[in-house]
């Protein structure tokens, strides 16, 4: 049985509230689409028991199947439930390495974008309007993080995509779900939503400003989120790029999932121009999580899996470089394709 952790309490606290007050206007339908309260969690909790996680974009390639490309997306298709996590850079290779692979996406209705940045959401109108050919609703919710719409002002001009890209995407019909905490989108599936840094990973390189509330502050890519998935084996948890810093990530899972191991990472970890240093104290950290098996793709960096996968005593089957068509199964582990094997 689960703790009910701090995050729990506050969500079922502001339901029980919300249910207590009688006659409140409800806000308009578009209101509550894009800008929700925070979900409360399944009672009692729901776990995920078959789980795929497939690679369609990241840097390499496995076998004579896909094209490598420096951007990141993965299919997650957890107990009849599909969802996309990032599009990829380029605007055709999603769709693409898709077909290749022989993996349809027209059935897919929501997908999750980790952050603005443009190897994360360049596919997504290219694949929102070929698959709408065929069913009007695929990839017609798309769940982000608050502050993926902050102004990036550069002496150029704007530089978050993400801003004209919403006005494009809503005008097929689609829809945007903003996310201010973390939520379950499904049972077992949670959102992180942003993520507390409690420790100081800087896990980016970018160098610009963000234009938030609190005023033109460094950008930290603070709308980062990631997704977490509850299974009996232990979580697993598939990032974007990690801009919050996977251990941060792990840490915050914690506190919602306090007594349960890390089955997998899944994704980019940023890691990749880490100094040996900043290597050993992330591969340390990870420890504590007992993270079994390490599928390190996009801007992870080949020497960080490896010496990730060296500090926390990991088979070789265990912690493997992702690339395009990489899998992890639930019960059987990695599928990396033979380059990567």
């Amino acid at each position: 049985m689960h703790k009910v952790s701090r995050f729990r309490w506050l969500h079922i606290s502001a339901a029980l509230l919300a249910l207590s007050i009688i006659g409140v206007v409800q806000p308009p339908a578009e209101a509550q689409a894009t800008s929700p309260a925070p979900n409360v969690r399944s009672a009692p909790p729901v776990q995920i028991h078959a789980l795929k996680v497939t690679l369609l974009s990241t840097m390499l390639v496995g076998s004579v199947t896909g094209v490598g490309e420096w951007g990141f997306s993965a299919l997650i298709e957890a107990d009849g439930h599909r969802v996309l996590l990032d599009t990829g850079a380029h605007p055709d290779n999603v769709l693409q390495n898709a077909r290749d692979l022989k993996i349809d996406l027209s059935d897919v209705k929501e997908v999750i974008l980790t952050h603005n940045h443009s190897d994360h959401v360049g596919g997504l109108m290219t694949l929102r309007k070929e698959m709408m050919k065929s069913n009007p609703s695929a990839l017609s919710v798309v769940h982000v993080a608050r502050g993926i719409f902050y102004s990036r002002p550069t002496p150029q001009g704007e530089d978050n995509k993400m801003i004209a890209l919403k006005k494009e995407y809503e005008a097929t019909g689609g829809r945007i779900i903003e996310h201010e905490a973390a939520a379950e989108i499904f049972p077992g599936a949670w959102l992180t939503g942003p993520v507390p840094r409690k420790y100081p990973e800087r896990n980016w390189s970018v160098s610009g400003k963000v234009q938030t509330p609190a005023g033109l502050v460094e950008d930290t890519i603070p709308e980062d989120q990631s997704l977490v998935l509850d299974t009996p084996e232990g979580l697993v948890v598939v990032t974007g790029c990690g801009h919050a810093g996977i251990v941060n990530i792990l840490t915050f899972a914690r506190e919602e999932f306090p007594n349960e191991p890390v089955e997998a990472v899944i994704g980019g970890l940023h890691l990749f121009p880490a100094t040996d240093e900043q290597l050993n104290w992330t591969a340390d950290k990870m420890k504590d999580f007992k993270v079994a098996n390490l599928m390190g793709a996009h801007c992870t960096g080949i020497e960080a899996v490896y010496r990730i996968r060296e500090r926390l005593g990991l088979p070789r089957a265990s912690a493997v470089v992702g690339s395009v068509g990489s899998s992890f199964v639930l019960g059987e582990g990695i599928h990396p394709g033979p380059l990567a094997k």
